[in-house]
């Protein structure tokens, strides 16, 4: 057999893949599962008001054990979280050690919480064979009171102060501290830290990788203690129930370490307890205490203590093997194993960019890829006992039973999950996680298709049929795009395959999302006219109102994106019902449900109240564009004139039905026939295309031709929509035309603000009044090329407006992913518009090709905004980086 020049020699990884998704073997047993942050979670709040971020702050996190997770830098951890290996660092100048990553809270930020660090995920193999992060690790003493002094002086109007404005990066007097993972075998880890000290002077290091169980036996349920405990041969002996044992091992003799994660009470209570409390390491290093540590060398927490004079320009490492099965020799073949891994990685990743040829390019999807890998988290969250408290603890807060999550008593979450973020969304978001699973679809689909599939278990979904939002508040409203990720995901696999797809996946989340669809309609229409209300629908501060929060004059809003996407919602079920219906007769029904169902909403979209009543609809036709309707108690209807996403989310309501399609399934298609006769004020609402020698083609869409102009010629005004970097979230014609609307308490308003949030909305950590989102992109792109499907390469739009310059639909949907990818890319003159003005970060080697990707971006200038690593869905860069996508 011949091979192919472009593909590589070996496919380990994906025989690793494979092996997994058989059972053969357990790859993702161990992962990157261990947060960035678990002090400020919901989870941890045990107080009176419900103030998460108050009941556990950064400052109780070295001295207090957690009750439902971990946190580390660089972590890594069984995928039940029993035993976490992570590292921390010291200075000689900080007060505290570096074990964990410090930001600010809501309250602290003026612009909501952020993390306040430099760190980077650069490369990840979907079976966490290979990974490798960077931290940024200043010399001087780390300025955490500056940077929460400095943020509190600052408005909503100015920038945020970070860490390198504290000075802690100039002169290059800094550690760039190198983490990398390899598995020699599925319990068999290495661990290879490496410190390049970047400054022109020696400096001191001390590194300690650290080794500590999750206190499982404080809460009175099984008071059975793993244990750590010293050989006697420079290894420590690991021990625990479930686990069975292990040995760690470190290369070169270090001062190994015993305490307990036992909460420290003389320090945070003033309670006179003895013990060898979490937090004992930074006493006994930094304060010289040598009562702290555990003199018999054993505990539940342990760490290997190196300390360094790291040479002017020169770097140290520090090696480390944890595996099940005893080694005499357990360095010998280290360095040949992280060879080989490496290589691997490279091979792998090589296979998937075959046809991608821009080195830049290569570098941006690697590095986004990784980010989504190390962001998977193990999360463990159990509503009734977090209500009730355990035996052994003080029970909480009464009034717990009514408030947060409480109407939630089915979930119980324990499993490893794809987050947005690992330091500030260190929780998953169900919307999030579905763009999430169309990007790891790329490189890991059984994993993207069991994500969709949870979300939609018995243990998640609640027995009503909502799905849960996000840790804040299981029961808020986020748009229903996991039908939308379902097809996706199963396409892509076809793609990559023989053409087949998993059919028993989609059977499986299609029964699951017809609950859902059920809820929807139940909870969200309040006349039974097929108009939604939704609540949030994830674009936090978009519109005049808090939608999420009753009005505050009364009455409701009809919402044009909340019905735009039930629409999208019916066409992406009657999809997959009709995929499964060529394998199945029994799912043509459920297709022509959906088929139905959706041309009713699309005639709902034009009158709101029904035929019998004189109103108006979601479609303004005198500025032509698509607007929230404001239902007054009174019975006034006034449309909220914001032009916003909103108004274009119409888009994402289309699908073709091909008529050899229709042939296959012949009682679909005399039902649609009948249905289409039947009704002709809703036939109208379908474009059809004669294809010779075929027959029709039909077109379902909430956009006729004339619409899907107008709303283009909008979208695609420079000084509308259309920005450098993608489609802003807000009209630039805000900018200076606010939109300003009466209520019983103040004028409230819309303007353009195409940075971070200027309201405190939400809690003003994020802003939809103008940047750049990469989701709602995204869905415009893969909307834009179905209708170019059917309306082929004769249609031309005007791109962009006013230019004279006339492209495809194809074409523009090309043009809207350049422009997105350009935020990441360089430029002519080398630089990246996500990093801004930095000049560090545009310039430095050290800096300039590690990637941040933050959660939204700038609208005029494309710079990175909000959370900084939320690789989640500002992952999908990836997607539109590859080729044929």
């Amino acid at each position: 057999m011949t091979t192919s020049p472009n593909k590589p020699q070996t496919d380990a990884e994906k025989k690793r893949l494979l092996a997994q998704s058989s059972g053969e073997e357990a790859w993702r047993s161990w992962g990157p599962y261990l947060s960035e942050r678990q002090w400020g979670t919901v989870r941890e709040d045990y107080s009176e008001d419900g103030n998460a971020w108050n009941s556990f702050s950064h400052d109780h996190a070295r001295s207090r054990a957690y009750r439902w997770g971990e946190d580390g830098i660089a972590g890594f951890c069984d995928e039940k979280q029993r035993l976490c290996l992570g590292l921390a660092l010291w200075n000689e100048q900080d007060a505290i050690l570096k074990e964990r990553l410090f930001g600010l809270t809501n309250s602290q930020g003026n612009h909501g919480e952020d993390v306040k660090e430099l760190y980077y995920y650069l490369d990840a193999t979907p079976s966490h064979s290979y990974l490798k992060m960077l931290y940024k690790y200043p010399q001087q003493a780390f300025p955490y009171t500056e940077l929460i002094e400095q943020n509190r002086k600052r408005g909503r109007n100015m920038p945020e102060f970070e860490l390198p404005d504290a000075g802690v990066f100039n002169d290059n007097r800094y550690f760039d501290v190198f983490i990398e993972y390899a598995k020699a075998d599925v319990d068999d880890i290495l661990m290879l830290i490496t410190a390049h000290n970047r400054y022109a002077v020696p400096a001191p290091l001390h590194i300690l990788p650290q080794l500590w169980f999750r206190n499982t036996w404080s809460w009175g349920y099984d008071d059975t203690r793993p244990a750590l405990s010293a050989t006697g041969r420079d290894d420590i002996l690991v021990q625990q129930a479930d686990l069975g044992s292990y040995h760690c091992y470190f290369d070169g003799k270090p001062n190994l370490l015993f305490c307990d994660n036992e909460t420290n009470f003389p320090r945070l209570y003033n309670q006179p307890t003895s013990g060898y409390f979490k937090d004992a390491f930074h006493d006994y290093i930094i304060y010289g205490n040598l009562n702290a540590i555990n003199p018999q060398k054993n505990g539940t927490k342990a760490a290997g203590h190196f300390s360094f004079s790291v040479p002017a320009h020169g770097k140290v490492e520090v090696r480390l093997r944890l595996s099940k099965n005893q080694n005499r020799q357990p360095f010998h073949d280290f360095d040949a194993l992280f060879t080989a891994r490496r290589t691997e990685a490279d091979d792998f990743y090589a296979g998937l960019q075959t046809n991608l040829h821009d080195a830049d390019a290569k570098l941006i999807q690697r590095q986004a890829l990784a980010g989504m890998i190390w962001s998977k988290q193990f999360y463990y969250y159990d509503i009734p006992q977090w209500l009730n408290g355990d035996p052994a603890t003080v029970p909480p807060p009464a009034n717990r039973h009514n408030g947060r999550n409480s109407d939630w008593q089915h979930l119980n979450n324990a499993d490893i999950i794809s987050m947005p973020d690992t330091w500030e969304y260190p929780w998953y978001a169900a919307w999030d996680l579905s763009f999430h699973c169309v990007t790891l679809a790329m490189i890991d689909p059984a994993f993207a298709k069991n994500q969709l599939l949870l979300m939609a278990r018995e243990w998640y979904m609640h027995p009503n049929g909502q799905m849960p939002a996000y840790e804040w508040n299981f029961g808020d409203v986020n748009p229903p795009v996991h039908a939308w990720a379902a097809w996706e995901v199963y396409k892509s696999e076809c793609q990559c395959s023989d053409g087949s797809g998993d059919l028993d996946f989609l059977e499986r989340i299609m029964h699951k999302l017809i609950i859902n669809f059920t809820w929807w309609v139940n909870r969200k229409d309040a006349d039974d006219n097929n108009v939604f209300q939704g609540g949030f629908l994830g674009l936090d501060n978009i519109g005049v109102f808090d939608r999420s929060a009753p009005l505050p004059d009364g009455g409701r809003i009809d919402q044009a994106d909340g019905t735009s996407w039930m629409a999208m919602y019916c066409l992406n079920l009657m999809r997959i019902a009709l995929e499964l219906a060529l394998h199945d007769r029994a799912y043509e029904d459920i297709a022509t449900k959906f088929f139905e169902h959706f041309l009713y909403i699309a005639k709902a979209m034009d009158n709101i109240g029904g035929e019998q009543c004189q109103c108006i609809g979601l479609w303004d036709e005198e500025d032509e564009f698509f607007y929230d309707v404001l239902r007054s108690p009174d019975g006034k209807m006034i449309p909220l004139k914001v032009r916003s996403m909103i108004g274009l989310i119409p888009f994402y309501a289309v699908e073709i039905i091909e008529p050899e399609l229709l042939d296959k399934l012949p009682d679909f298609k005399r039902r649609m026939k009948w249905f289409l006769d039947y009704r002709p004020d809703l036939a109208s609402l379908v474009a059809d295309w004669n294809v010779p020698g075929k027959g029709n083609r039909h077109l379902l869409s909430l956009l006729g031709g004339h619409r899907m102009n107008k709303l283009l010629q909008r979208m695609l005004d420079e000084s509308e929509f259309l920005s450098d970097y993608g489609v802003r979230s807000l009209s630039r014609a805000h900018q200076g035309q606010p939109y300003i609307v009466s209520c019983a308490t103040s004028p409230m308003s819309v303007y353009y603000q195409p940075g971070e949030a200027e309201t405190g909305m939400f809690g003003g950590n994020s802003n939809w009044r103008g940047p750049i989102w990469f989701p709602v992109n995204y869905l415009l792109i893969s909307s834009l090329r179905r209708f170019a499907a059917f309306y082929g390469d004769s249609f031309k739009i005007e791109c962009p407006t006013g230019s004279g310059i006339f492209l495809s639909l194809n074409e523009v949907a090309d043009e809207l992913s350049k422009r997105l990818t350009r935020i990441f890319r360089k430029d002519q003159n080398g630089r990246r518009p996500a990093y801004g003005h930095d000049e560090r970060l545009q310039n430095d080697p050290h800096f300039k090709d590690y990637l941040l990707f933050h959660e939204y971006f700038h609208g005029e200038n494309g710079k990175g905004l909000g959370a900084s690593h939320q690789t989640g869905w500002t992952g999908l860069v990836a997607k539109l980086l590859q080729p044929n996508i």
